[in-house]
């Protein structure tokens, strides 16, 4: 005869039952306060490094200074130390702008990467691999070779006007081939590849018909630096990131789907060809945008979302704005050691940044490998 059983007969006294839904709930917590700490944590060290670059350079002006030039709106006069309206000066005029911009440049140019390599689903992709970077600096170069050496007024302008409409002229072709091929991450990458070779044996060319020295003004364009940072190139890019970053930040649920694949992301209702053609537009935008004022800085976009990624996650709702803190960090960094190391000679930041980035970068593949070990 079959009877039903009660539940304190099926499950023992003592005995506690796990709910997989409250794991999961308990994990995600657990994961969200990780990664809000660890962005928490780079917002933090990112503010005491930029306070530690402006005390840095050919003028002396001790930390002190710094602080209570840079709160001195806020602050009694000379509450923490004595300064002269020279040093107001430097600090001001000179450090904070390169110093802003290398901020938003390194956040621009790595969430860029981010996106582009969300979208394509390509470690390997950045704005240099599409063709941006090689693109601005044939339009830099060849902005110099009409004359923009000889014209003071005009000649900033013109390089930073050539390199800007030659990134979007290269932008415009690789999204017009992949708008021919169904906007397929496949068709980008090959597109990006192709023009990248072909703006580099156009810069390569120019180069080799240019005199002393419009060459040597090319390949100074080249290296990638700061030197040159306003006030208004900064509004100018920080504007640009400020419309683009909260867009990127709503495509990041769509990059999670695509992560899974692209079956799973339509399937789930995104339009994939929308989110491709948006994103890539507006990282094309911020990448031109930024390297037509600092020339070709390369390594950042490709390298800060690895770096990223590997201490936060693959989640772009979190991997998003912490790449912008670890592409800040990084360009910082380099700018500082640049200008510092050597004072009061400046090594450009695109040199430097491979120097700081590429260690920095293998001794995470290497730690991540050991704990995949483990």
């Amino acid at each position: 005869m079959n009877r039903a059983f009660s539940p304190s007969e099926v499950i023992p006294s003592g005995s506690s039952v796990q709910d997989p839904s409250g794991d999961i709930r308990r994990a995600y917590a657990r994961r969200t306060i990780r990664a809000s700490l660890i962005c928490l944590s780079g917002v933090l060290l990112l503010a005491l490094l930029s306070v530690f670059a402006v005390s840095l350079g050919a003028n002396d002006i001790s930390l002190l200074q710094a602080i209570q030039i840079l709160l001195g709106p806020v602050l009694p006069a000379n509450l923490f130390a004595e300064v002269s309206v020279l040093q107001e000066k430097v600090v001001m005029q000179l450090r904070l702008p390169r110093i802003t911009m290398a901020l938003v440049g390194g956040a621009g140019l790595s969430v860029a990467g981010v996106m582009m390599q969300g979208i394509t689903r390509n470690p390997l992709v950045s704005p240099f691999t599409v063709g941006l970077s090689p693109a601005a600096a044939f339009g830099a170069a060849l902005a110099i070779l009409l004359g923009a050496l000889q014209m003071p007024e005009l000649g900033t302008y013109m390089m930073v006007g050539g390199a800007f409409a030659s990134s979007m002229l290269c932008a415009g072709i690789v999204l017009g081939i992949a708008g021919l091929s169904g906007i397929s991450a496949t068709t980008i990458i090959l597109a990006g590849i192709g023009l990248t070779y072909l703006f580099s044996a156009f810069t390569a060319t120019l180069q080799f018909v240019a005199t002393q020295e419009q060459l040597a003004a090319i390949v100074h364009w080249t290296f990638g630096s700061l030197n040159a940072a306003s006030w208004d190139e900064v509004g100018f890019s920080a504007v640009m990131l400020a419309i683009a970053a909260p867009i990127f930040w709503r495509m990041a649920w769509a990059l999670n789907a695509m992560a899974a694949g692209e079956e799973t992301a339509a399937s789930l209702g995104y339009n994939l060809k929308r989110v491709r053609l948006v994103t890539a537009l507006l990282s094309v935008l911020i990448t031109a945008c930024i390297i037509a004022f600092t020339g070709v800085i390369g390594f950042i976009g490709l390298v800060s979302p690895h770096i990223a990624r590997m201490m936060i996650g693959n989640d772009h709702r979190w991997l998003v704005p912490f790449s912008m803190i670890v592409g800040a960090f990084l360009l910082l960094v380099a700018d500082t050691i640049g200008r510092s190391l050597f004072s009061p000679a400046v090594i450009p930041v695109g040199i430097v940044v491979a120097y700081v980035g590429v260690p920095l970068f293998v001794h995470l593949i290497l730690r991540q490998r050991r704990r995949a070990m483990q």
